[in-house]
């Protein structure tokens, strides 16, 4: 696992910050909402260059949680990759499988492809175990499936 670099850190944080101010209203109608979460960007690291979809060697690859909801971000290794046009759909082979994603511009030169995995998290009960099964979803995804 390659951690990301500082800049990149950088970037993920301010990524996050901004994903949150642009679904900041639906988080608060969502009914699902839980208070003792926060939107955070976890566990990311470099994609592999093994075996999966070749798309993908350019990201930065990690979980993105809400208040609302857990779901799997492929982010730009560097500001300046060009974004697809915002929701436009493409599967990804990862090693553990292939999954679905959405293009989302966060804001004028911040873009992800994003993958909904979890939509209520109401049974959280503090942010580490939000950090937790962020991190256990890491795992799953980055594990080569069986069928490999």
């Amino acid at each position: 696992m390659l951690a990301p670099t500082p800049d990149q850190y950088r970037r993920l944080n301010e990524m996050a910050q901004a994903w949150k101010r642009r679904q900041a209203e639906a988080l608060e109608a969502s009914p699902s909402c839980n208070p003792h979460l926060d939107v955070d960007a976890l566990c990311f690291q470099a994609c592999p260059d093994r075996g999966q979809d070749s798309a993908v060697r350019d990201f930065l690859i990690g979980a993105l949680i809400s208040p609302a909801s857990l779901s799997l971000v492929l982010f730009p290794t560097f500001a300046s990759a060009p974004s697809p046009a915002e929701g436009e759909r493409m599967a990804f082979d990862l090693p553990s499988g292939r999954y679905p994603f959405v293009a989302e511009r966060v804001d004028e030169q911040i873009w992800l492809w994003r993958c909904q995995l979890l939509d209520d998290l109401s049974d959280l009960e503090t942010r580490e175990e939000g950090s937790r099964l962020a991190q256990r979803l890491m795992d799953q995804v980055m594990a080569p499936s069986a069928e490999a």
